[in-house]
């Protein structure tokens, strides 16, 4: 929980510039392609949020156009990074606004630039979790215009980008059970992202679980309670996974899937809680990130991929498992600025 006005250590840096995803330009990651007033409205209740907390005032900046004028013109004392759209709204510049940030010399919240070149890239996610000895699920990885022919993967599989965010280029169709529903499903992906390698991964049917971290190393490092998937709604012809679908856009059979608090043994929780705390050290998270895992056939639960910077509305998985600990929305975002600011004190 966090601590009272009254104990709560003074903000080193009071001045803060909040950078979000740019409202008015095209993002892949949403329904049609562009924000809806349900994301505006998230954005309204995380600025509400902000302001509710003591100790700070804040500045919002989502006009990509305007970023590098306004670093250079008038540095912000630090930068609370919202961004988790990349910069122009583009997934493979979200490690550009940190750069830039770094660049300029500002101080600013959540993972550096290798942590975002790291985790953006699922492959190798997977290849460093497997190293550590942390359960992973089995993979082949198929670079862009590769025949399926080449590879020899096991089915059912589940097929999807090797980088990105958002579930984007995942629908109900990824769980794949032959070669030939394979082939079609590479077809479909790679007409929609032409230069993306695909992954094609053992399909993990059981339950599947999140768990976030918020702090640093050496500096308090905290694990919220952990999520679970709850697909018991879903109609039985559709794989249970989190599709795009199921994330955002209109009324689908996958807005019935539920996120509820998991019940997990204190050793499955603690052995989850040992993987995510390797993986945010050795890739380079800071201050909060969140661990996607799920169980495989053979009943062991399995790390699936590791977000820095996870999404941060008040309707998110993160403020979900938040609000399971017993956080407020407003004192998730403090803990994330409290932590950013301890590291760099």
């Amino acid at each position: 929980m966090a601590t009272s006005p009254s104990s709560r250590p003074r903000p080193r840096f009071r001045r803060v510039l909040v950078i979000t995803g740019d409202h008015g330009r095209p993002d892949p990651t949403k329904w049609d392609g562009r924000y809806s007033e349900e994301d505006l409205e998230l954005h309204r209740a995380m600025r509400e949020a902000l302001e509710s907390l003591p100790g700070y005032r804040f500045e919002f900046l989502s006009r990509h156009d305007q970023l590098l004028d306004r670093l250079h013109r008038d540095p912000p004392e630090f930068v609370l990074n919202l961004c988790d759209t990349g910069l122009y709204n583009v997934a493979t510049r979200e490690l550009h606004v940190p750069a830039l940030l770094e660049a300029a010399g500002i101080p600013y919240s959540g993972a550096p630039p290798a942590g975002m070149v790291l985790c953006y890239d699922k492959s190798v996610v997977r290849l460093v979790a497997q190293s550590h000895g942390v359960p992973v699920p089995g993979e082949v990885y198929l670079p862009p215009a590769t025949p399926i022919e080449s590879v020899r993967p096991t089915y059912p599989a589940l097929i999807k980008p090797a980088q990105g965010d958002g579930s984007v280029g995942i629908t109900r169709q990824a769980v794949v059970r032959s070669r030939t529903e394979a082939a079609g499903y590479l077809q479909w992906l790679r007409g929609q992202l032409p230069d993306a390698a695909a992954l094609i991964q053992e399909y993990l049917p059981g339950p599947e679980y999140g768990l976030a971290l918020l702090g640093n190393p050496g500096f308090g490092l905290r694990a919220l309670p952990p999520l679970t998937v709850d697909f018991s709604e879903l109609p039985p012809e559709l794989p249970p996974i989190l599709a795009f679908e199921s994330k955002t856009g209109p009324e689908t059979p996958y807005s019935r899937v539920r996120i509820e608090r998991a019940r997990l043994d204190d050793g499955t929780l603690e052995e989850l809680c040992n993987h995510a705390e390797l993986l945010f050290g050795r890739l380079h998270c800071r201050d909060y990130a969140r661990f996607d895992f799920r169980t495989g056939a053979d009943g062991r639960i399995k790390l699936m991929e590791v977000n820095p910077n996870p999404a941060w509305s008040c309707a998110a998985k993160l403020a979900i498992m938040a609000g399971f600990g017993g956080l407020t929305y407003p004192q998730l975002l403090e803990s994330i600025l409290e932590a950013a600011q301890a590291r760099l004190a």
